[in-house]
């Protein structure tokens, strides 16, 4: 594969704009005990820049995720019994998507079944954009076939246990995933060409056909519950607001997640690094990237 190291630059906005200028994000996450993953992606998603993101979350904890979010939209959605999205919520959904430029789906949804077929259908009855991470992944692992019905543009965020799911039962175990995660990516994208695939961990890789970004920030204490949540909202926000190609956003939204984590472990430490400290640090992080010439 050819590797690419550059980046894309920052925009600057222009003077005569509004939120709409900058892109919708709808957001698809969260169960009960999961609400956190739905906020640091919501949160992620608006500190990237994107306009307007709209949470979609089981009606039942709208009021939880309200309290948490001042600056973020909510749509309480139908819910199954054990408080997860629903396969009712279908119609909403794709509803909101069409007004929408990415829709953002999988972190903290649970693994009940019916919202994996919910999860199912959406990838395969969605247009435009989609960010797919945690468990929508998990949930398309165990139909992987539905991947090729996919109409929108995908970015697909495993680490690498769900990668190892994604490939299906042939594969040995994560550990050997992040043996050889070049041929891994490699061999995924060119069976699916139409995926730009994020591969997290040590050093993430970015591929989409024959093109490989391997990121070059990042720490150890960014393993750490919910930083993946915040990847997938930053990646998502900044491919909202549609100056960035799927594959820019992607490596973009990396690069920039491991330099806020870079940026926060000099206050924290890496040992007591955590999510949080990763979404309050983007600001400077993207301030920074912004100020590098050329």
């Amino acid at each position: 594969m050819r590797k690419v190291r550059a980046l894309p630059p920052l925009p600057r906005r222009k003077a005569d704009t509004h939120k709409g200028t900058y892109g919708r994000v709808l957001v698809l996450a969260g169960s009960v005990g999961m609400t956190g993953a739905a906020c640091l992606t919501s949160k992620a998603a608006l500190r990237s820049g994107a306009g307007l993101v709209i949470l979609g979350i089981p009606k039942s904890l709208n009021q939880i995720v309200a309290t948490k979010l001042t600056c973020v939209m909510t749509k309480p959605l139908p819910e199954t019994k054990e408080q997860t999205l629903s396969y009712k919520a279908r119609d909403d959904i794709v509803a909101m998507s069409q007004r929408t430029q990415v829709v953002a789906l999988g972190p903290g949804l649970s693994q009940n079944p019916d919202t994996k077929k919910l999860v199912l259908y959406l990838l395969e009855n969605l247009g435009g954009c989609l960010v797919v991470d945690a468990d929508a992944i998990n949930a398309l692992a165990e139909k992987p076939d539905v991947l090729d019905k996919v109409k929108a543009e995908i970015i697909l965020t495993p680490h690498p246990g769900e990668m190892d799911r994604l490939m299906g039962p042939k594969q040995s175990n994560s550990s050997r995933i992040r043996s050889r995660r070049v041929e891994v990516v490699t061999e995924f994208v060119k069976k699916h060409p139409h995926v730009i695939l994020v591969l997290k961990g040590h050093k993430t890789l970015v591929a989409h056909r024959d093109e490989l970004y391997e990121c070059t920030t990042g720490n150890p204490g960014m393993a750490s519950a919910g930083t993946g949540d915040v990847l997938t909202g930053l990646i998502a926000g900044l491919w909202a607001q549609r100056w960035a190609s799927a594959f820019e956003a992607a490596r973009l939204g990396v690069y920039l997640h491991g330099l806020a984590g870079d940026m926060a472990s000099k206050v924290t430490g890496e040992f007591s690094l955590i999510a949080t400290d990763v979404l309050d640090t983007l600001p400077k992080a993207l301030s920074a990237y912004g100020k590098k010439p050329g």
